[in-house]
């Protein structure tokens, strides 16, 4: 339903009603690269609705990999045998 909302331009207005429950990991996410695509077709054309998504996450991402690195430095996981 995010993708829905989010393509009708409503997203942002649920967000600001639901707070912290509408921008969790997932639905964030996609409400995430909505925002990018949009916005990079507005500034690129057509060719901005792949690149936008992708520039517009890539944060997130880059931070999620990133301290999941730094939890298993400190965690020092071991293989299961």
């Amino acid at each position: 339903m995010e993708r829905f909302y989010g393509g009708l331009g409503l997203y942002d207005y649920i967000i600001e009603l639901a707070g912290a429950g509408a921008t969790v990991p997932i639905t964030g996410f996609g409400a995430n690269l909505a925002k990018g695509a949009i916005k990079g077709v507005k500034e690129m054309g057509l060719l901005g609705a792949f690149s936008g998504g992708i520039k517009a996450a890539a944060g997130g991402i880059s931070a999620a990999v990133f301290f999941g690195y730094i939890a298993s430095l400190i965690a020092k996981p071991k293989m299961k045998k």
